[in-house]
């Protein structure tokens, strides 16, 4: 049984109201806007408190009106979390471009609030493995960084493996479950594969070609990087395939030529 009614029961005591306050008090509301669903009478309340009947969308919220509580306390007694949203609406792809309303008004999702102290920003790390302490922000549209699903990747300033399509500085989102590499049949890059890959200088994100016993990490073509060949998997550890990419847009800046310079000149040696 869903905990929401006692849970009403001690919020209606705690503010030394009885059962007719309520009526009455939800009466008036009811009689504001015009709309008799509002009204709570007595033994309705009592079926609510104590025999696990679930209050409608309009006795909900006269109820925390009357309480002093934010509604979205009160569904959630009821196992219906408003800050769920952001990681249900990848239930559903509506197949038109809209502007999206749902997250706007979230309480509170969870982001990271400490990185390791060895976080470098120049290097393509692990961001999961980076994570000391999640904490509640309200940043809804982060809220799948807690998925336990998922493993993100943050593309070191100096790492241009997959420049331009991944320029320094993005967070990449990557299943863990897609961790085989795939053979060839794309159409174009875009729909090629990328994957997040561990080795022993550290991390990166490329494409991957398995070629016996090597893996073949392959940059993009118009990235200063060059392709490298390492023992599979002895070498070389596929994290998983990225799915989601976070890029800043509106604030581009041209690749350093002397960063591009030296990534070719390490290429040629």
């Amino acid at each position: 049984m869903f905990p929401g009614g006692s849970n009403l029961r001690v919020l209606r005591e705690q503010l030394g109201l009885t059962m007719r306050d309520v009526e009455n008090a939800t009466s008036r509301i009811a009689q504001k806007h015009g709309n008799e669903e509002f009204f709570i009478p007595p033994s309705r309340l009592s079926d609510i408190e104590t025999k696990g009947v679930v209050p409608s969308i309009y006795r909900m919220y006269s109820l925390a009106v009357i309480y002093r509580r934010d509604i979205r306390e009160l569904m959630s007694w009821y196992n219906v979390d408003l800050n769920a949203m952001a990681a249900d609406l990848d239930l559903i792809f509506p197949p038109k471009s809209h502007v999206s309303e749902a997250l706007a008004n979230l309480s509170s999702i969870q982001i990271p609030v400490r990185l390791d102290p060895s976080f470098d920003p120049r290097r393509t790390v692990n961001f999961g493995r980076m994570v000391e302490q999640w904490g509640l922000v309200p940043l809804a549209y982060l809220a799948r960084f807690s998925s336990c699903e998922f493993t993100y990747g943050y593309i070191g300033s100096e790492d241009l493996t997959m420049y331009p399509i991944l320029p320094p500085g993005s967070f990449v989102q990557v299943d863990e479950s897609r961790n085989k590499v795939a053979e060839g049949g794309w159409r174009s890059e875009y729909e090629r594969p990328i994957y997040f890959v561990e080795t022993r200088s550290g991390h990166t994100c490329c494409w991957c070609t398995v070629a016996g016993e090597e893996i073949i990490l392959q940059p993009h073509p118009l990235s200063p990087v060059a392709a490298r060949s390492l023992r599979y998997p002895q070498e070389a550890d596929v994290i998983g395939q990225v799915v989601g990419i976070a890029i800043k847009l509106g604030d581009w800046r041209p690749v350093c030529d002397s960063l591009l310079s030296s990534k070719a000149h390490e290429a040629l040696n």
